[in-house]
């Protein structure tokens, strides 16, 4: 192999990667590409690796053309996110706050889309936010999900759950 097929596998390599537990449930095509993959907006189930019971849904818009299929286009920075309890809540680990949930780079280098999660303690709430960054500028684009913590329906009556515990 050459050092030029060796470049490709490495820049597409880290075109594609993410930071793990985004499934792709759904997308609609939003603009219409003759000989080439369709602008689209991808919509994601995204699961929180620290806490169980919590999952969240991210769409993001996605640039096709041929640079878009190569992985090389500059995704815009629009993204949205809905998150539920759909379970009773676990904490697996201790977690920290503005912790990266998920992220994913939008351009070849320069450019990501965030998850965080914070803890908003005095309401028993857990707040997710998706938003892009840039090296040097980001984008005020954002969009906010809060999940109220509430007993599950097979929890005991005396089971209290609290909300992020900082360790």
């Amino acid at each position: 192999m050459n050092t030029l097929s060796l470049i490709i596998v490495f820049i597409i390599s880290i075109v594609t990667s993410h930071v793990l537990n985004a499934e792709e449930i759904g997308s609609v095509d939003t603009k219409f590409n003759l000989l080439s993959p369709d602008d689209s907006i991808k919509i994601e189930v995204v699961n929180d690796p620290k806490i169980e019971g919590v999952v969240c849904y991210l769409s993001r818009a996605q640039k096709g053309g041929y640079r878009g299929a190569l992985g090389i286009a500059e995704d815009t920075s629009d993204a949205s996110i809905d998150c539920r309890q759909i379970g009773p809540i676990q904490f697996t680990e201790p977690v920290k706050e503005g912790e990266s949930v998920f992220k994913e780079r939008r351009s070849l280098i320069f450019k990501k889309l965030k998850v965080v999660r914070f803890c908003d303690t005095a309401n028993n709430s857990i707040v997710y936010l998706v938003y892009s960054e840039r090296v040097i500028e980001g984008s005020p684009k954002n969009s906010v999900s809060a999940v109220p913590i509430s007993k599950w329906h097979t929890q005991g009556k005396d089971e209290s759950i609290e909300v992020c515990k900082y360790k």
